[in-house]
C-alpha cells in the first residue's frame, strides 16, 4: 500500500501547490515512486510530460476515490495529495485519507494565524514553514514569529523549507531540459525528511537558521556556511 501525504490548509498563498511538486520532484531524485495528485477544483493539473513523477487528476470526489483505490494497490509508491484554500470539508476528507499531513505557512502574521487554527482542528498535522526568507533580518523576524505560537504547538513545526526561486519551475507547462542545482539539492532535502518521517518515525521540529553573514577578512577565523541545513539524516 502506498503512503500518502497530503499537503493542505485553508489559506491560499502558502506554497501548497509547489511543495507538492517540489516533494515529488526530490522524491524522484532519491528513486522512489511518487504521484503528485491535484485536488483544486479551480486549478488545472500540469502536464506530466517531462517529469521524474506522474501527475494525476483527482478533483471531484468520484475520481480521488478512484485515485485512492489505485494507489493503495501500489505498494513502495508514494501519494502526495495537493490541496486547495478555503476548503475545511475537502481538507478534513484529505486528512483523513493520509499518512502523514502537513500545513505550509509563510513567515507573515495572518499565515501564522491560519497555520495555528489548522493545528489545532487537525491534531495529527505538521506545520512546514515555506519559501522561507534568506535575507538576515527577514530570518530574525521570521524566527520571532515561530516564538509568538503556542508552547503546546511548536514541537509539531517542521524545519522550514528556503526560498528557492527555481521551484517555479516546477508548475510550467513546458518543462527545462535541467533543473538548477540548487533547486534539485532543496526538493532532495525536504524528500529525505518526509521519507524520515513516514519510514523511521524520526522527530523532527523547527530550529531558528543561521542567517548569512558577512565574507569574512583573511585574518578571521573561518566561519561557518550560511544556511545550515536544519535538517537531521
Amino acid at each position: 500500500m502506498a503512503e500518502i501525504i497530503c499537503v493542505i490548509g485553508n489559506k491560499g498563498g502558502t506554497g501548497k501547490t509547489t511543495l507538492s511538486h517540489m516533494l515529488c520532484h526530490g522524491l524522484a531524485l532519491l528513486d522512489r515512486r511518487a504521484a503528485c495528485v491535484m485536488t483544486d477544483e479551480l486549478r488545472e493539473p500540469l502536464r506530466a510530460e517531462g517529469r521524474r513523477y506522474v501527475v494525476a487528476d483527482a478533483r471531484s470526489p468520484k475520481a480521488r476515490e478512484q485515485m485512492m483505490t489505485k494507489l493503495r494497490n501500489l505498494p513502495g509508491w508514494i501519494g502526495v495529495l495537493d490541496g486547495g484554500a478555503n476548503r475545511t470539508d475537502t481538507d478534513i476528507a484529505l486528512y483523513e485519507l493520509s499518512n502523514l499531513v502537513l500545513l505550509p505557512f509563510r513567515d507573515s502574521a495572518e499565515d501564522l494565524r491560519t497555520v495555528i487554527q489548522d493545528l489545532e482542528r487537525f491534531p495529527r498535522a505538521h506545520a512546514l514553514p515555506s519559501q522561507w526568507p534568506h535575507n538576515r533580518w527577514q530570518l530574525e523576524a521570521a524566527d520571532r514569529l515561530i516564538a509568538t505560537m503556542p508552547a503546546h504547538l511548536k514541537s509539531r513545526v517542521l524545519p522550514p523549507v528556503m526560498a528557492v526561486s527555481s521551484s517555479k519551475l516546477l508548475l510550467q507547462t513546458q518543462l527545462p531540459d535541467y533543473f538548477p542545482t540548487a533547486l534539485n539539492n532543496s526538493t532532495r532535502a525536504l524528500a529525505q525528511m518526509i521519507l524520515g518521517m513516514t519510514e523511521h518515525k524520526e522527530h523532527f521540529a523547527y530550529k531558528a537558521v543561521a542567517p548569512s553573514l558577512p565574507e569574512p577578512t583573511k585574518s578571521a577565523a573561518p566561519a561557518t556556511p550560511p544556511y545550515a541545513s536544519t535538517i537531521r539524516h
